[in-house]
């Protein structure tokens, strides 16, 4: 292919013979080879004569030379091209030459060679149909299945998945003018498929997207300190847990470190899209995964617990389990305490059950106060003013 570049590098006339001195003998040309010449001479009707070490010169006619670009085809003679083999030297018939389509060849040779390398190519959006994007890779034309788009949203394939009666004209004049302003815009991918004798090359982006966040997460995870703080971002919440970008990826605040309080729906602790600062719990390089916690920002309820209570106080509390000992009783969402057997009624009981069950509202008095053991004593006989069961 002729470029601005090495136009401007032509040697000078008498440098000419020294030059093709330099390419040295060529093997055979066949069709179908890409093959490197100088171009000889060339006249805007006939197109250009080529050096390719044959004993005539090659040609390549003006319809196989479209690509070139240039106002002065005479001002090619003496540079370097890169051309395909159209038809071969055979007697005294030149070879025949394209230009045009090597600039293809070689990029089917470069996307075979970057699916076998697994590396990121660059590409430019050209279009859209039905299942996805059509993208220009290298000079050859390749699809992107809708499955495979990350950056390009959904709502850009409307026209193709609903009859176009269904949509208003606005919406159809929204749809064409998003899709305009994707066009040319470039992206990075990975070579799913190329096959050349059906001109066919398969691309994801979100391949390339995962690879370079798998990258990064590893680089991520290498600098991560447990216990360190760091401002985040909630990408997503499912049953278990939120996931929070922290710089480019992902880690799982489960559940149980939302809050020090009872969570029965992470929504009631965060939303997507909301900043947080969170405390690294875990960092597993092996496995890949990060695991964060909101709750160990907080102080822990059992140790501010006589911030908040006094022994000898009154409080509500919801009985959460019998034992043949007594019942424990929940004060606060994270902290229980103990109402022993002797401490449930004035009367003589065989089991709690003859007195509480699991799910009852009580009012108890505080007897005891353990943080560092986390105990709490309680008494439900003792809370009502000598009105004992």
């Amino acid at each position: 292919m002729i470029t601005e570049e090495n136009r401007e590098q032509m040697p000078a006339e008498e440098d000419m013979g020294q030059l093709l001195d330099q390419m040295g003998e060529m093997k055979s040309a066949r069709r179908g080879d890409i093959v490197e010449g100088v171009v000889m001479r060339a006249d805007s009707s006939d197109g250009l004569f080529v050096n390719i070490g044959q004993k005539s010169e090659a040609h390549v006619p003006v319809n196989e030379m479209r690509t070139v670009e240039t106002d002065d085809i005479s001002t090619l003679a003496g540079a370097s091209i890169t051309a395909i083999v159209v038809r071969p030297e055979s007697g005294d018939n030149p070879a025949i030459l394209s230009v045009d389509r090597a600039v293809g060849e070689k990029g089917w040779q470069t996307l075979q060679k970057t699916m076998e390398s697994g590396e990121v190519i660059e590409g430019k959006i050209a279009g859209f149909n039905r299942g996805g994007s059509i993208v220009e890779v290298e000079g050859v034309q390749g699809f992107v299945p809708m499955s495979q788009l990350v950056s390009v949203p959904r709502e850009r394939f409307r026209l193709y998945q609903e009859e176009a009666s269904s949509l208003s004209a606005e919406e159809q004049q929204s749809i064409q003018e998003a899709q305009s302003a994707e066009i040319g815009r470039s992206i990075q991918m990975k070579v799913l498929e190329v096959n050349r004798s059906r001109n066919r090359a398969i691309f994801s982006e979100r391949q390339a997207v995962q690879e370079s966040r798998d990258a990064l997460k590893a680089q991520l995870i290498a600098e991560l300190s447990e216990g360190e703080v760091r401002m985040g971002r909630v990408t997503g919440i499912s049953s278990f847990g939120a996931f929070v970008d922290i710089g480019g990826a992902d880690g799982l605040i489960h559940i149980s470190e939302l809050s020090w309080s009872m969570v029965n729906s992470p929504e009631e602790v965060v939303s997507v899209g909301q900043e947080v600062d969170v405390y690294v719990l875990r960092v597993d390089a092996e496995n890949m995964k990060i695991a964060l916690s909101l709750r160990r920002l907080q102080p822990e309820p059992w140790e501010t617990i006589q911030d908040r209570h006094n022994i000898g106080d009154v409080v509500d509390a919801t009985v959460t389990k019998l034992t043949n000992f007594g019942a424990f009783a929940r004060v606060e969402d994270s902290i229980e305490g103990l109402i022993h057997i002797s401490e449930l009624s004035a009367r003589m009981i065989n089991h709690p059950r003859e007195v509480v069950r699991e799910g009852d509202d009580v009012r108890v008095k505080i007897l005891r106060i353990e943080p560092e053991r986390r105990r709490l004593g309680l008494s439900l006989k003792q809370a009502d003013d000598g009105n004992y069961f």
